[in-house]
């Protein structure tokens, strides 16, 4: 079907104009590996995402509650399986497009082709099958389940609703901003979306911000540096040394929003396909040398030295702070280096003198890979590497550019262990169903298997798709502690921190609300209006 195309211009335009004073300014740590809104794989590439597309429903990053957005109500039925939308009229793409059910049909059609692999499409995966989605007409659209979702609003907020004559990805899409200028290495500047569906309670249009410039900063100092300078109006992360230096010289900038469902780790390189020599695969397929490491490491020492306190200890994947779903009975893996050195000598390793070796005589040593620019993770791996000199093992720390270790991670699989964290947007169990399933391409330790590489995995797989095929919470609930249980038993991930929201924010947004939940201060950015001109617009 053709669609009109007479806005295009005048959009063209706009997105063409000159920078002003209602610029936000921000930065992110690092450039994204892809914009395509359906395959985003790393933190930066969701926050273009976030402010460029529009969705069904939006998790409100404050209440936690979920709120309509292209999607004006939802209806349940057929014993939960069926969720029926009524679509917002009115809302055009930039193309001058009329946003329709064809539209949504065509983006979970997309999503769905395993040939994309797209990282979302796992978390609607369950054990009986994944959801289907038809229309009935230009504005309703249906949700067919195999067996009836919980906290199903929870999947549609991670859905770009792209349009289905868009001829490639990124496109203009139905967010408050739009991509208008990209320099690689450098920055991107969104521009308003002029034609944004969304109103402020006076009947003037949002977002009420002109342009959004991100840069691309690797070096957390210079960003604070600018910050205070003026040049930049927020820091959506912050490091803990510079949160502290910032609540000194400017206590009202600083704010710790608490306890995160972010989760620090380290892992294994388990996969059999990769180049590694044999007996480091052994090394990293043993239970016994996993578990070893993880209790070697003095978790304390990390939030108490590098993080200054405003982290916790993580039990596992699940922070205490994610209530409704952590398991209670998993406490911090406590530091335990005899434990630890009785395991490795039953597993058949030596110490000799200050050395560690295997029973075929090789000395234990690996690298730790991590991104460049973090002083956090360096400092963690530095302090990592210490307590397992204890051991006799030596560490060695690898940092790399966040694409080129995407690259590693995800295709060559070229390293030994990882030190990163993840950040949970969603607090439901399915969100997970892209880091835990054995077959998805973001497992961190052994990705996109065929089958199950392990029993425990396999394990891992039944419980989880089967809890997302129940509506029975309390059964989900134990199929998903008994999931935290084994990653803690099997330990293919050595859990570390939970850390705390630290971000700052300028006195140039008197109303910004930061929350634990990314992205903790710019989730409602269509709604920040600008007091005064920042040091970058003079």
């Amino acid at each position: 079907m053709n669609r009109p195309m007479g806005p295009l211009a005048c959009v063209l335009a706009l997105v063409a104009g000159s920078l002003n004073a209602s610029e936000l300014h921000l930065a992110l740590h690092s450039e994204p590996k892809t914009l395509d809104p359906l395959v985003f794989a790393d933190e930066s590439a969701e926050a273009i995402r976030y402010l460029t597309e529009g969705v069904l429903i939006r998790i409100n990053r404050l209440t936690q509650q979920p709120e309509p957005e292209l999607a004006v109500s939802w209806k349940v039925s057929s014993n939960g399986r069926r969720i029926t939308f009524r679509l917002r009229k009115g809302v055009h793409y930039p193309d001058g497009s009329a946003f329709t059910s064809k539209d949504v049909v065509e983006t979970f059609h997309t999503l769905f082709d395993p040939a994309l692999h797209s990282p979302v499409a796992d978390t609607f995966q369950t054990e009986k099958g994944t959801v289907s989605i038809t229309a009935q007409g230009d504005f309703t659209v249906v949700a067919d389940f195999p067996a009836p979702p919980t906290a199903f609003e929870r999947l549609f907020d991670q859905v770009a609703i792209v349009s289905c004559v868009a001829k490639q990805r990124p496109a203009p899409g139905l967010g408050p901003f739009l991509i208008g200028e990209r320099v690689a290495g450098s920055h991107i500047v969104l521009k308003r979306n002029p034609v944004y569906w969304k109103h402020q309670p006076d009947g003037q249009p949002l977002p009420r911000l002109d342009a959004i410039r991100i840069e691309f900063q690797q070096n957390r100092d210079l960003e604070l540096a600018r910050f205070q300078r003026g040049e930049l109006d927020l820091i959506d992360t912050l490091t803990p040394d510079l949160y502290d230096r910032l609540a000194k010289e400017a206590p009202g900038r600083a704010v710790d929003a608490g306890p995160t469902t972010d989760t620090e780790f380290l892992w294994f390189n388990m996969a059999p396909q990769s180049p590694l020599p044999a007996y480091k695969k052994a090394w990293f397929q043993s239970q016994a040398f996993r578990r070893a490491i993880s209790e070697s490491i003095q978790r304390a020492d990390l939030s108490r030295v590098v993080y200054r306190g405003h982290a916790s200890p993580s039990a596992g994947l699940v922070s205490p702070a994610n209530k409704p779903w952590f398991n209670a009975k998993l406490a911090p893996e406590s530091f335990q280096p005899g434990e630890a050195a009785k395991r490795l000598a039953d597993a058949g390793f030596k110490l000799q003198g200050n050395v560690l070796s295997d029973v075929a005589g090789h000395a234990v040593e690996f690298s730790i890979i991590t991104n460049s620019g973090s002083k956090t993770r360096e400092r963690m791996a530095a302090v990592i590497q210490q307590d397992l000199a204890k051991l006799g093992i030596k560490i060695n720390i690898v940092t790399l550019e966040f694409p080129s270790l995407i690259e590693r991670i995800t295709r060559t699989l070229d390293y030994e262990t990882c030190l990163l964290g993840l950040v949970n947007i969603d607090i439901d169990p399915s969100g997970l169903m892209n880091v835990l399933l054995s077959s998805a391409g973001n497992h961190p330790w052994n990705p996109s298997q065929k089958t199950p590489a392990t029993v425990w995995e396999a394990e891992i797989d039944r419980l989880m798709l089967a809890q997302a095929a129940s509506g029975d919470t309390a059964a989900r609930k134990k199929s998903f502690d008994r999931v935290q249980e084994i990653l803690r038993e099997q330990a293919p991930m050595v859990f570390l921190l939970h850390p705390n929201s630290l971000s700052a924010v300028s006195s140039r947004l008197p109303g910004a609300k930061p929350s634990p939940f990314f992205p903790h201060t710019f989730w409602d950015a269509e709604h920040f209006a600008l007091a005064g001109k920042s040091a970058a617009g003079k």
